[in-house]
């Protein structure tokens, strides 16, 4: 086939008439036919939005011989692509003849966009043979279906051809170089642009956030002078992404001073943010901001609220969202099964799921970590042996390494340590350090010694071993009381740079976040703190406190262990949240590590003491402390 089309080199399937002409009585020869101009065929091709009207369209302009007419012709092919129908805009550029360059820039950009990137470049190696010079709009469509390799040959044609310039092709090559991963590359075009636009600010500020360059990202942020939601999103989303979710926080209340109209993307990033924080308080507002601008929560947007509430603390909000959810999917039934999970309702989270399926939802891989994790914090260990063989047999789901250490945690902290370890060994897939962690986790609690010591070691010599591996090391030889070998942990730990993730817990009290680490004396109340800290030692012991020093594994006289057990983060947060809020008042704090037993005993104590709820999410789960009692029944 000659350049009166795609070329011999791309199949071209054959234009079928049967699919042009809605099935009606043939017209007598002597009927007159409409007349359509190729005009008034413009105008409603524009209009068209079905397929059933598109096709009708195509038959009257057939019916009056203009589909040769360019205009009418080009508008035919980009309505077909417009309505996912690419078959059918390929086959009508196939019968184009001698297409100029927008007919070939529309096609590749029909296949690019479509995630078509082979036949897009194609398409474009046939223009070019074909003698039709590429405008500024092919590169752009072009760039968009092209890694590094062929992009940089393209970046070379546009620099012979001078387009390298144009705002559209200096954007688009940013882009393919970041999405390559040539940030560099994307930054010195970057900075050679004779003209810098909203969409080339909007490119690099998106990649250098993907990349986990914040500091960069925000440097070229606030040099803009326009920004829109796009721009605003994508910070938003890189600080929420890579562990800053307070400047997340920050900034969406930055962008509402602003003039800019915000959209689902950005409630749905900010609500992600105030859930890794954990600030009641926070998500709050922005729920209370979204009902007072009148915005119905679409059921993606209720799913992020009820993972909000669920991973703030408050399990009643999460239920209410749920609630008023009409048509919810299963990612919705999702996050509130995950969401009773982490509360230690399991029951609930367990009857949610028997609900879902008697509705006739499937349940996905994400429904069985919610499962799991309800029978694992309950201790129902016949129930997750049946839902993780059920996955595969019943349902057809695969379990994923997730499963996996979800049903290890169960056994471990069940006790069945050595059914877990032979689990493990026998998986088809390769065991993660978070599932080893988990194993690790079960020999130091039920204090399987030999088994700890043997899956440690076994995983500093495959070099898998991480911070959380030397320190579950350390703290079983240290239960043991063998300090020797405490102290060679330690010491290995040291040479190979390894460092402990030190304990922090953080509070929210009147919308500002107040965070605390072990012995913290950094805080500006920090004297009326420990003033509380003394009050409550007091308390505590006339309530038949004694501290639980076998904990502190350091070799320490019996009085500095006190003293160390004393001050541990959580403490001083709940110390805090007493002296900062009302009496009666729910306290709320999260911890990024696992609570000790001592402060869990402590605080069911300070509960029934203060008369307050507590409740307090660590890395596990949530612990709700009411009058000397935890919802997790000292099993977690």
């Amino acid at each position: 086939m000659s350049c009166s089309g795609v070329g011999a080199s791309v199949t071209v399937p054959a234009i079928s008439t049967s699919f042009l002409f809605p099935s009606s009585p043939p017209q007598s020869p002597a009927t007159p036919q409409p007349l359509l101009s190729p005009d008034h065929a413009a105008a409603l091709l524009d209009r068209c939005s079905t397929a059933r009207s598109l096709l009708q369209i195509h038959a009257a302009v057939v019916r009056c011989g203009l589909q040769q007419h360019p205009i009418v012709n080009f508008k035919l092919q980009r309505s077909y692509t417009a309505l996912g129908r690419l078959d059918r805009a390929r086959s009508l550029f196939g019968l184009t003849p001698e297409p100029n360059v927008f007919f070939w820039t529309a096609i590749i950009h029909a296949h690019a966009v479509h995630g078509l990137h082979g036949d897009a470049l194609l398409f474009y190696s046939k223009m070019v043979a074909c003698g039709v010079q590429p405008n500024a709009f092919t590169f752009s469509a072009a760039l968009k279906a092209c890694n590094l390799a062929p992009g940089m040959a393209l970046h070379s044609q546009a620099l012979r051809l001078g387009l390298d310039r144009d705002p559209y092709v200096g954007t688009t090559l940013l882009d393919m170089y970041a999405r390559g991963g040539d940030v560099v590359s994307a930054r010195q075009l970057f900075d050679a642009m004779p003209s810098r636009n909203l969409v080339s600010f909007t490119a690099m500020i998106n990649w250098y956030a993907k990349a986990g360059d914040l500091d960069s990202a925000r440097a070229l942020f606030d040099q803009m002078g326009e920004r829109d939601a796009v721009c605003w999103n994508a910070m938003i989303d890189g600080y929420t992404q890579h562990g800053r979710p307070g400047e997340s926080v920050a900034l969406f209340r930055q962008l509402l001073k602003s003039s800019v109209k915000f959209n689902e993307v950005t409630l749905l990033t900010v609500l992600s943010a105030c859930a890794q924080l954990g600030t009641l308080e926070s998500g709050k507002w922005v729920h209370s901001y979204i009902e007072s601008k009148g915005i119905r929560p679409s059921a993606q947007l209720g799913t992020a609220l009820i993972n909000m509430y669920s991973k703030c603390g408050s399990l009643e909000d999460a239920c209410s969202v749920f609630d008023k959810i009409t048509d919810k999917d299963v990612v919705a039934w999702n996050s509130m099964i995950v969401g009773y999970a982490m509360h230690g309702c399991s029951q609930k989270a367990l009857s949610l799921f028997s609900q879902m399926c008697a509705l006739g939802l499937r349940p996905t891989d994400i429904t069985f970590i919610g499962v799991l994790n309800a029978c694992s914090h309950a201790g129902l260990v016949s129930e997750g042996r049946d839902f993780f063989h059920s996955m595969r047999e019943v349902h057809g789901i695969e379990p994923k390494i997730e499963h996996y250490g979800c049903i290890v945690d169960l056994l471990g902290r069940a006790g069945l340590v050595e059914e877990a370890y032979e689990l493990v060994q026998g998986m088809p897939i390769e065991p993660d350090t978070v599932l080893w962690g988990s194993l690790l986790g079960a020999c130091r609690l039920h204090q399987n010694m030999a088994l700890g010591e043997k899956i440690a070691n076994s995983l500093v010599e495959k070099g898998l071993a991480n911070s959380g591996t030397y320190i579950l090391l350390s703290n079983i030889y240290a239960a043991a009381g063998n300090w020797e070998e405490v102290a060679r942990v330690r010491t290995s730990m040291k040479d190979r740079g390894v460092q402990k993730e030190p304990g922090c817990t953080s509070i929210e009290v009147d919308n500002n976040l107040h965070e605390f680490l072990v012995g913290d004396k950094g805080h500006p109340r920090s004297k009326d703190i420990y003033s509380m800290l003394e009050e409550l030692n007091v308390l505590l012991r006339a309530h038949g406190y004694s501290p639980q020093t076998e904990l502190v594994l350091h070799d320490l006289a019996e009085v500095e262990k006190e003293r160390a057990l004393g001050v541990h983060s959580e403490k001083l947060a709940i110390a805090f949240g007493l002296i900062s809020t009302q009496p009666g008042t729910t306290i709320k704090i999260v911890k990024n590590l696992r609570v000790c037993t001592d402060c869990h005993t402590v605080i069911k104590l300070i509960s029934r003491i203060t008369g307050r709820k507590i409740v307090m999410r660590d890395r596990n789960r949530f612990h709700h402390f009411v009058d000397g009692s935890c919802s997790c029944g000292d099993y977690w």
